[in-house]
């Protein structure tokens, strides 16, 4: 059985998405993983009938236009957690309960953003349910 450059690309994408299914739990593609595969399709494609240049440039523009947008929703997250600091604010808890109480800093992190309440840590944007 021989193996064409279609196969081979074919198989490193099919790799790329099983490994991707795996360590990817949500189902969303972030920087990296656009990376990945842009690596996997260039390591894949045959030298003597390369890809359309224009088309790279498309996709590196693309790249490029997605990672703006999520710097400034990483920004925008962060400076809406910035503006609760002081205000008193009710979120859920992992275990379905409720608590209360003053944040008192924010954080950033690849995980995101989570705020402090009276001392308890990671509290995410998302468990707040109302702001006092």
């Amino acid at each position: 059985m021989t193996t064409t450059p279609a196969a081979t690309a074919a198989e490193a994408g099919s790799q790329s998405a099983q490994s991707a299914a795996v360590s990817n739990p949500n189902g969303t593609l972030g920087q990296e993983d656009f990376l990945k595969l842009m690596i996997a399709q260039l390591q894949a494609q045959n030298p003597l009938d390369p890809s359309n240049t224009n088309e790279f440039m498309g996709e590196l523009a693309q790249f490029t236009q997605v990672e703006q947008l999520t710097n400034l929703a990483n920004a925008n997250e962060l400076s809406s957690a910035v503006s609760l600091i002081g205000r008193t604010v009710v979120y859920s808890t992992p275990s379905g309960g409720r608590g209360t109480g003053a944040v008192t800093s924010a954080q950033s992190s690849s995980s995101g953003t989570t705020v402090t309440v009276e001392g308890v840590d990671g509290i995410p944007l998302t468990a707040i349910t109302e702001v006092q």
